[in-house]
């Protein structure tokens, strides 16, 4: 069972978290791979939307966003782009477009970053956003300071976090076909914590001076960290990731979330959403395809559902409101 586990390290200003999906995380490849029109993924794309999917998890969790957290990769190469999804709940779904054939062992510049144009961007979209509002989003680009290609999708977003957050943050992920996992260490603030203003230090700065990159107990603590290797994160259970890296360190845990209170799988899509993206079309344009096919279907690029409106349904999308009939509602 998918599961999120949560930690402090005590009376140093440090969090933590694990995330670790399993059921979630195959179920999404499941639904892919029993798509006729796309097949299942390469096993590079799976690994790249699997890192992506426990980094949206994990940032879900840290920044205790009320809506949907939302990362996508996007570039010049054979993946066009790549999306991971999380809501305040922890469901989560995700989905890459694939254009071209990929080398086998394809690395991140390769599938999105071959001209050095690949984006990363991280959209919160609120859950109830006012009238006239817009999702904020932050984008960066899949290169270094010095222009060098980013080889790991955890160095993009810990430049990322860097510069929206100004704390110091540690990502270890991995994914295979049957596990998406990541870990998370950041630094806190060495003020303003109730339970973290014990220092283990004699040279504490004051409250508001910038450490980043300067902080001993964090810096200490992420180099345990990056020691994980991908083998121990994808097939070690939480307690031994923590025992083996922290060992040393007095943690503070939190009561693990699984099942439905923790990450799992879920689409938001539905009928009336893939109406309205084909009132968005125009009646033309859903005249011309109900001519060239007999109906319109729309699938949907994460659950794999398919959407089938025939000329009755569209000509009821296009009815002034109030003047409405029963259409066939045939999903499929």
């Amino acid at each position: 069972m998918s599961e999120l586990h949560k930690f402090l390290f005590d009376g140093v200003p440090v969090r933590g978290m694990i995330v670790r999906l399993t059921d979630s995380w195959q179920e999404i490849l499941a639904r892919r791979a029993s798509n006729t029109a796309t097949g299942a993924y390469p096993a590079p794309v799976a690994e790249l939307l699997g890192e992506m999917t426990a980094a949206a998890t994990l940032m879900q969790a840290n920044i205790k966003f009320n809506g949907a957290v939302i990362l996508q990769i996007f570039g010049d190469g054979p993946v066009k782009i790549a999306v991971a999804e999380t809501k305040p709940d922890l469901s989560l779904r995700a989905t890459a477009k694939v254009v071209g054939e990929l080398p086998a062992g394809a690395t991140l510049p390769e599938m999105v970053n071959v001209g050095n144009k690949g984006r990363c961007a991280i959209t919160l979209d609120p859950k109830d956003k006012l009238p006239g509002s817009t999702p904020y989003q932050g984008v960066v680009p899949l290169f270094g300071d010095r222009g060098e290609k980013l080889e790991k999708l955890s160095d993009v977003l810990q430049h990322y976090m860097l510069q929206s957050e100004q704390l110091d943050t540690t990502l270890v992920l991995a994914a295979d076909d049957k596990v998406a996992a990541g870990l998370l260490i950041q630094r806190l603030p060495v003020k303003g914590e109730g339970n973290l203003e014990g220092s283990s230090g004699s040279d504490r700065e004051p409250a508001g001076e910038d450490q980043i990159g300067r902080n001993e107990d964090y810096n200490r603590i992420s180099i345990l960290a990056s020691s994980l290797t991908r083998d121990e994160l994808l097939t070690l259970d939480v307690d031994t990731i923590l025992r083996r890296l922290f060992w040393e360190e007095k943690l503070l845990r939190f009561e693990p979330q699984a099942g439905l209170l923790g990450p799992h799988f879920a689409c938001t899509c539905g009928r009336e959403r893939v109406a309205a993206m084909i009132r968005g079309l125009g009646p033309e344009e859903a005249e011309s395809i109900l001519a060239e096919r007999g109906d319109i279907e729309v699938g949907c690029d994460f659950c794999g559902k398919q959407y089938r409106f025939d000329a009755v349904d569209a000509a009821q999308i296009f009815r002034p409101p109030g003047d409405q009939m029963p259409g066939s509602a045939v999903v499929q």
